[in-house]
């Protein structure tokens, strides 16, 4: 369905305070000090190399807005998705702190995260037990089976999988590392969050001075590293901060609505796998609460829609790595959304395009194409930032 066909939904954030400073509580989850030692024990990995800045100038243009960066997270350490930065750095950590003898993580996924953890068990010499619902596609189970992990298919939704993989680690004495919290379980979650912050990090490195940032929902880990490290070092002058959720799996939307987190029910079903998920993050929630200025909703028309024009550019994005670009085209393009985000002519909008084509059956099916066909005829309208 066309783009213009296409709506989405909005609701500010009635727990903003953008004057409030980032105090101790939030520092305690996320710190820039923290995240710049993330950063440096990632850089230090073999294969390190900050991923492309791109200028998506053609899309820039059609939405009216000055410029359009795309944070390109599709060869990130050769997993085709920004998570490595995460779970492969929690895993390093557990590593050193438990000794790799005898240890064993574990976690529960919808496909990337799980990879990421299952590659840094195997860097780490460590054994990897990975979780996946009935809803992870077979393409993307067999990735994390071919880095060496265990794979257990158990439960009907993400969330399912989290519980029963956390049930399984308490039997077996495994150490979870999860990219969601809950109570009395922190630590894994923070770290995992850390890792993310790099992404933002590279990005202003590169150049970045966005006033706009539309960014991934899901459980709201990556939504609240990216916002942490902004509200921390810019305060009050940081970025409008909107947050994009697909309409069938949207708890922080649903959170956001009556001001405290809350689940969502129902199969959960949508294309943006990655963000399938039905209940928040504790942590991330405690971030997004009172920094994100906006949480919406879009259809999955839109995200496949995204992933076909951003292939006309040459420019490979998988379906759960579009969704932020998704939202900021929809909410450009409606005049009520435009003016209550603040967008117009002078805007300066970043989005992080969290994964290229991770499942490529999937990919294919969607744009139509291979992505080995689309990233060989890149545009010359698109312009990588130096």
């Amino acid at each position: 369905m066309p783009l213009a066909a296409l709506s989405a939904a909005l609701v500010a954030n009635a727990g903003l305070d953008r004057d409030a400073s980032y105090g101790p509580e939030e520092r305690d989850i996320l710190s820039a000090e923290k995240g710049r030692a993330a950063w440096d024990a990632i850089r230090a990995w073999p294969g390190y190399a900050p991923t492309p800045l791109r200028r998506l100038a053609p899309i820039a243009a059609e939405a009216g807005v000055a410029e359009l960066l795309y944070k390109d997270e599709g060869h990130r350490f050769g997993l085709r998705s920004f998570k490595a930065l995460g779970g492969a750095y929690a895993v390093e950590r557990l590593a050193r702190q438990h000794g790799a003898d005898g240890l064993t993580v574990a976690c529960a996924t919808d496909g990337n995260h799980g990879r990421a953890v299952a590659w840094g068990a195997r860097k780490a010499g460590v054994k990897a037990v990975i979780f996946v619902h009935e809803g992870v596609s077979p393409g993307r189970a067999e990735a994390i089976a071919a880095l060496g992990a265990e794979v257990v298919r158990a439960g009907r939704t993400y969330d399912d999988s989290v519980r029963l993989c956390a049930d399984a680690g308490r039997q077996n004495g495994w150490q979870i590392v999860s990219d969601t919290s809950w109570p009395g379980y922190e630590e894994a979650p923070k770290t995992v969050m850390q890792g993310y912050v790099v992404m933002v990090g590279e990005a202003l490195a590169a150049g970045a001075r966005p006033s706009h940032i539309f960014v991934q929902g899901g459980v709201g880990g990556l939504a609240a590293a990216v916002l942490s490290w902004l509200w921390e070092t810019q305060g009050a002058a940081r970025p409008v901060f909107v947050v994009v959720e697909p309409e069938t799996a949207a708890c922080l939307f649903a959170s956001a609505k009556v001001g405290a987190p809350t689940s969502v029910g129902g199969d959960l079903a949508t294309i943006m796998a990655g963000l399938s998920c039905g209940e928040p993050s504790l942590l991330a929630w405690r971030i997004l609460a009172r920094g994100a200025d906006a949480f919406m909703t879009i259809p999955d028309g839109a995200a496949a829609e995204t992933m076909r024009d951003l292939a006309d550019l040459g420019v490979v994005g998988g379906e759960s790595g579009v969704a932020g670009l998704a939202g900021f085209r929809l909410a450009a393009a409606d005049p009520q959304l435009r003016t209550a985000l603040r967008l117009d002519a002078s805007s300066r909008v970043l989005v992080f395009g969290t994964e290229g084509a991770t499942d490529p059956d999937v990919y294919a099916r969607i744009v139509g194409r291979s992505a080995e066909d689309v990233a060989g005829a890149r545009s010359s309208r698109i312009a990588e930032v130096a």
